[in-house]
């Protein structure tokens, strides 16, 4: 009894950790929440006798647990983004409160999290533990049954994807989202003059059919007109941030980390002259999406 109290003790300093390692890893609340949960079945099971390092055997069974997520996740058929974004926002007993995981996402980084979903299970896996929680390469390759090489290949490609590949100036990024902070912030304070001033007066604003609903006009021309639409219609403005969209700075609308819509912008002279709402599940999937550096 002694003993099992002491591992639960233990075991409770370190969920928090192992939380945070299992959200990164699946970027889903409830699935982390299993992974851990799993970890304690386990340590209860096994017990303290064959344990050395126990913070240290919690991540690795955290890990593995999420990398067989992943990997099942990877070899059935997932439900597509449309279908996932249509579906109502309910509860089960025991489940996670969506606002919750909002909040956990928003810390994460809503664009952190929808890169990391394009990467594969074992890239994800080395990348989420080296570069997020310092976990060394030996250890990440005993987990991925891999050499300590390979491990730090996966991760250095993974840091590649999730970085971008450096196709456009420091100094043009720097600008484009300049404005398109700037654009983000009118819309998330319904400030229509600050809005208008940010696009050219014939702004032509077109959206895919998975796009345009709820209010949303397939295709719009002129500020004035598409920004009082846009203010209308900007509640999702809180779950937007700048990302790097086929290497221009564009946004990501991802509630609770998961992938809705991307907005891809053309500009010229400091001002936004197109605005491409994509929200198509294949046409989401095939855009090349990284984190921007701050």
């Amino acid at each position: 009894m002694a003993e099992r109290k002491f591992l639960a003790e233990q075991f409770e300093t370190n969920r928090g950790r192992l939380r945070g390692v299992a959200y990164r890893m699946l970027g889903s609340l409830n699935e982390a929440e299993d992974a851990v949960q799993e970890a304690w079945l386990r340590l209860d099971r096994t017990g303290s006798e064959e344990i050395e390092n126990l913070n240290g055997w919690l991540t690795t069974v955290v890990a593995r647990v999420c990398l067989d997520m992943l990997r099942s996740r990877a070899s059935r058929h997932e439900e597509s983004l449309d279908a996932e974004a249509a579906r109502p926002n309910t509860r089960v007993k025991g489940a996670t409160d969506p606002e919750q995981e909002t909040l956990l996402a928003e810390s994460v980084g809503l664009a952190l999290l929808v890169v990391l979903e394009t990467l594969e299970p074992a890239e994800r896996l080395a990348f989420v533990l080296h570069d997020m929680f310092a976990v060394p390469f030996d250890e990440i390759a005993g987990i991925l049954g891999r050499s300590s090489e390979a491990a730090r290949q996966l991760a250095s490609r993974a840091r590649r994807r999730v970085q971008g590949a450096d196709r456009t100036a420091a100094a043009d990024l720097k600008q484009q989202k300049e404005i398109i902070d700037a654009f983000l912030a009118a819309l998330r304070a319904g400030d229509f003059g600050a809005l208008v001033a940010l696009l050219d007066p014939e702004v032509v604003v077109r959206a895919d059919a998975s796009a345009a609903v709820g209010g949303v006009t397939r295709e719009l021309q002129g500020a004035e007109a598409w920004a009082r639409q846009a203010i209308a219609l900007s509640r999702g403005a809180r779950f937007a941030q700048a990302a790097l969209v086929d290497g221009s700075v564009g946004l990501v609308v991802a509630p609770r980390g998961r992938l809705f819509r991307v907005l891809r912008f053309r500009l010229q002279d400091r001002k936004i002259l197109e605005i491409e709402v994509v929200g198509d599940a294949d046409r989401l999937r095939q855009l090349d999406l990284a984190v921007l550096n701050e």
